[in-house]
């Protein structure tokens, strides 16, 4: 017997989904809104009908959304809280300008604050980029009208509350010592949350260098949507002309590529086999071929992933810049990105590793590595669409007076994903990604298997992967049916999709690399998004993630390396 209840709430999930892609669309090409008028409401309307999990209690009309409110804050720029009017732009000259760059280290953009009412969000990794963006602000302006309205009475007047919050601010702006506890006290009222949570929240954000405290956060949002309920100062939010004009070109994946493509022709590495590994830049390549022999007879008796976790700690600075410093001197070279894809790049020539002294834990055939001269070519992770632009422009043959295609004999991708079935730090394997929103499958031959890590304490688990729209757009309906249904759906992920769009174009109709060019995927863990407390709102992964991480590098380089 069908669940019509069931599938009801995923069809009104998924065209939540598509109305809020339609009207981010409509608006980018509008050129500028505002986030309460009409056309902000809509956002908002399809967004509340969503529900995304990452949210948490958006839906609820008085409780303040905080671990959700975190969430964004790390991928905005610091004090975004304050502005009146937000622009989105290309690059379009700021960075040589006197304005310094805000930027908001989960997102890496750069951002610039023109004055105390205006902030510029420089955009240059494609629409994802922008609906991920939009969709954070959406949010943020929802949770800003319960503030206000938490702050004013039945009579539609300022609350004492509000007025002591604006107190406790200006001391804390000041640098003057305040009574938290009477703090938390006005401020819970504001939020609509009781004492303990509000004094939890407050250590939570206070950890955090990346955002403001809670105070200025609350005030500021508040404050905003005060000036516009009571004077008519409504918010907006713009698009500039060139980066209306420059979406969806490949501009910067174009400079990006051509960069790599002239430093490996400069360094005469353009003909020799190369191995492409998409992570994010955790240094667990340079890493699990280096820190050993980096670090001397302190570190002799330590695993890789031991030494990961040394180096991983905050006061290991030093260590990290030996490791490094090493690297640069037998083979590895750093290609820092000045495109504005804030992809960075760094490159192996295995013929200057010193195999006699990388970790016996990693199995290699130093003959093969001899005959073949194998190179690596480690590119940080892509952000959504931005994956295909990416690998599309790198798969491109080099033409600059001669015309060469790349000799690419494996690409890998390792990226973060959330796990329908199973706990943070797990492995995904994907044979196939599922573009969701479209009727785009993209299945493959993975050429790693549960087998290649049998015996080493992790959970793998086998099946498709589905490559979602923006992983803030996600909820419990639309997840529970891809996992229960006959998708059998292990994971979601931004890019899997993307990237093998790109692979089967170059290999497949461009014949840019060769037709059986070998693909490796493989995802860990960083949040369950069907369990409460595991969504990617309630922190990072942490030292957990630090296995996963070097198991799959390690299975990645012995299959490059045999």
């Amino acid at each position: 017997m069908i669940n019509y209840t069931y599938k009801n709430d995923v069809q009104g999930a998924r065209a939540a989904i598509e109305r809020l892609y339609i009207a981010m669309r409509h608006l980018f090409i509008r050129g500028s809104y505002k986030p309460l008028g009409l056309s902000g409401e809509a956002l908002i309307e399809a967004l509340m009908t969503l529900q995304p999990e990452i949210y948490g209690s958006i839906a609820n009309h008085e409780r303040v959304e905080l671990d959700g409110l975190l969430y964004i804050f790390k991928r905005l720029p610091k004090g975004i809280e304050q502005s009146r009017y937000i622009k989105l732009i290309s690059r379009e000259g700021f960075e040589n300008s006197q304005f310094e760059p805000v930027i908001a280290t989960a997102r890496r953009r750069n951002c610039y604050r023109i004055d105390e009412e205006q902030m510029f969000i420089e955009m240059t990794r494609g629409r994802s980029d922008i609906y991920d963006i939009l969709t954070h602000l959406t949010f943020m302006f929802v949770e800003s009208q319960k503030i206000l309205r938490n702050s004013l009475d039945q009579k539609n007047e300022v609350r004492r509350e509000w007025a002591m919050l604006k107190e406790i601010v200006e001391k804390e702006q000041r640098g003057e010592e305040f009574n938290k506890e009477v703090a938390f006290t006005y401020l819970s009222t504001i939020l609509g949350r009781t004492f303990d949570e509000t004094a939890k929240a407050y250590h939570v954000f206070n950890k955090s260098s990346e955002v403001n405290s809670i105070f200025h956060i609350i005030y500021w949002l508040g404050q905003r949507a005060m000036e516009e309920h009571q004077e008519g100062k409504d918010r907006e939010i713009t698009f500039s002309n060139a980066l209306r004009d420059k979406i969806g070109h490949h501009i910067y994946g174009e400079i990006w590529a051509t960069k790599i493509k002239q430093f490996l022709f400069d360094k005469k590495l353009i003909d020799r086999p190369l191995h492409i590994i998409s992570a994010n830049l955790h240094s667990s390549v340079m890493n699990s071929l280096y820190a050993k022999a980096a670090l001397g007879k302190e570190y002799e008796s330590f695993t890789i992933e031991e030494v990961a976790k040394q180096l991983s700690l905050s006061e290991n600075e030093s260590l990290e810049h030996k490791v490094q410093t090493y690297a640069s001197r037998h083979g590895m070279k750093q290609i820092n990105d000045e495109s504005g894809m804030n992809i960075s790049v760094q490159l192996f020539d295995t013929t200057m590793i010193n195999w006699s002294k990388v970790s016996d834990e990693l199995k290699f055939d130093k003959a093969y590595i001899e005959a073949e001269k194998p190179v690596i070519f480690v590119m940080d992770y892509a952000f959504g669409e931005q994956a295909f632009e990416l690998m599309d422009e790198l798969l491109k043959p080099y033409e600059n007076g001669v015309f060469i295609r790349l000799n690419v004999q494996s690409v890998a991708v390792m990226g973060k994903a959330g796990i329908l079935e199973g706990d943070k730090g797990d492995i995904m394997l994907p044979y196939a990604h599922i573009f969701e929103g479209t009727a785009d499958n993209y299945p493959f031959e993975n050429d790693l298997c549960i087998e290649d890590f049998e015996g080493l304490g992790v959970q793998v688990r086998e099946g498709a992967m589905v490559s979602v729209l923006g992983t803030s757009l996600q909820n419990r309906d639309i997840l529970d049916f891809f996992h229960k249904s006959s998708w059998k759906v292990v994971g979601l992920e931004m890019e899997g999709a993307h990237y093998q769009k790109a692979i089967q174009a170059a290999a497949k109709i461009r014949r840019n690399i060769k037709s059986d060019v070998t693909v490796r995927y493989a995802y860990y863990a960083s949040d369950n998004p069907l369990r409460s407390g595991q969504t990617l709102a309630s922190g990072s992964l942490g030292l957990v993630g630090v296995r996963p991480t070097y198991l799959i590098t390690g299975r990645f380089l012995e299959k490059i390396l045999s």
